[in-house]
């Protein structure tokens, strides 16, 4: 290791740019490149790993064991680059300039170096409190990873006194994002030539009924008299559909149909109350219609991804504490998600706070300023200061 913190990190966020940690991937050699790494500085870790093997979260502890301390977490996987036109390798670290080039450069690889790179200035310091690295796998498909991380950290330890996420927030304090419940559906019906559609069951024509129903739940979330935060850019909870796809010809009665559609809820939204609006008007409502023609005919829903919102209050100690360390006086909450909501659920104190901008985040030509990783690491030196014994 070098005597500069920041050539550390940059050393450190060219090696983990260079595994392709998209979500559809193994994230296991970074894995074993971040334990490796940790081991030749005499830190262990361990690993707690998804039903197949296939990939794991990470959690090391450094500093005096068997007592609550301050998490760092951050994700290891990334958003894909199928489609975008990169002007250099994306999984090259890359410098124009003061800038860094890579996917997972800002979102958010670029946290997780700087957190590798004062590693050496917490072992140098006496600790009164533990640091916990806590790495998870598959945020960007749904959180996938971190409720397994979290559950662990409560199981066996070390629990944690507050908790950082360093989602990309130009070292800014976030205490609250949004929750999402999100689901794929799938519409049976049954096919017949168009001029015979009274007889068959029109997969396509059930399925934009249910869009419609979400989009009309979506323009009630946005009323005037409807729950609202004002914090939020968009300030009330929304309904989406994302995706829709049906239907071959003109002449043919689609047999199936297929869309994909979330919520994303403020504080104190009910999101099981409106998926569960959706469920009964599928079920309850059409299906029996369909059935009445094809007995095969229906809906299925899958859920594609749930996650809880995080909501601090702003005066909590950790918000303060962020503030301190960020020299910083204001706060925010970003329409997002992220896996700070999973930590908070657990009981532990969390804000997101990170470098980057979430503007740099899943486009081509993703970077991250060198001025940011300067920050952060500016931002967890002030950290360790705070918890020296």
């Amino acid at each position: 290791m070098s005597a500069e913190p920041l050539a550390d990190a940059v050393d450190i966020l060219a090696a983990l740019v260079g595994f392709d940690t998209t979500s559809r991937n193994s994230n296991l050699a970074l894995v074993e490149w971040v334990e490796a790494y940790l081991g030749r500085l005499g830190v262990e870790s361990r690993r707690v790993y998804n039903d197949e093997g296939s990939k794991a979260n990470l959690i090391a502890v450094v500093g005096p064991a068997g007592r609550p301390g301050y998490v760092l977490s951050g994700h290891t996987d990334v958003v894909p680059v199928d489609g975008q036109a990169w002007a250099s390798d994306p999984f090259t670290l890359t410098r124009r300039g003061d800038r860094l080039y890579g996917r997972g450069a800002t979102d958010m690889k670029g946290y997780l170096a700087c957190v590798l790179a004062s590693v050496p200035l917490m072992l140098a310091a006496p600790l009164r409190d533990p640091f916990v690295l806590a790495f998870s796998y598959d945020e960007e498909v749904g959180c996938l990873g971190a409720p397994r991380l979290v559950e662990d950290l409560v199981a066996h330890g070390p629990g944690g006194l507050a908790c950082f996420v360093g989602e990309p927030s130009n070292m800014n304090v976030v205490i609250g994002h949004k929750s999402k419940r999100s689901f794929s559906v799938d519409v049976r019906g049954l096919t017949a030539h168009s001029s015979l559609a009274p007889r068959a069951v029109n997969a396509l024509e059930y399925a934009a009924l249910v869009v419609a129903r979400i989009r009309a739940i979506g323009r009630r979330l946005a009323a005037p008299d409807a729950l609202r935060d004002e914090m939020y850019d968009v300030a009330v909870t929304t309904a989406h559909t994302g995706t829709f796809h049906s239907g071959s010809a003109l002449n043919i009665v689609p047999d199936f149909a297929s869309f994909d559609f979330e919520f994303r809820g403020l504080g104190g939204a009910d999101l099981q109350a409106l998926v569960d609006e959706v469920l009964a008007y599928a079920g309850d409502e059409l299906e029996p219609e369909m059935r009445a023609i094809h007995a095969d005919a229906g809906f299925e829903f899958r859920e594609r991804a749930r996650f809880p919102g995080l909501e601090t209050d702003p005066d909590a100690p950790v918000v303060a504490l962020a503030k301190a360390l960020a020299r910083k006086n204001g706060h925010s909450k970003v329409a997002y998600g992220t896996e700070a909501g999973i930590f908070s659920t657990a009981g532990i104190p969390t804000v997101v706070i990170g470098p980057g901008s979430i503007t740099e985040a899943h486009i081509e030509d993703e970077y991250i300023d060198e001025a940011e990783l300067a920050h952060c690491l500016a931002f967890l030196a002030r950290l360790v200061a705070h918890v020296r014994a």
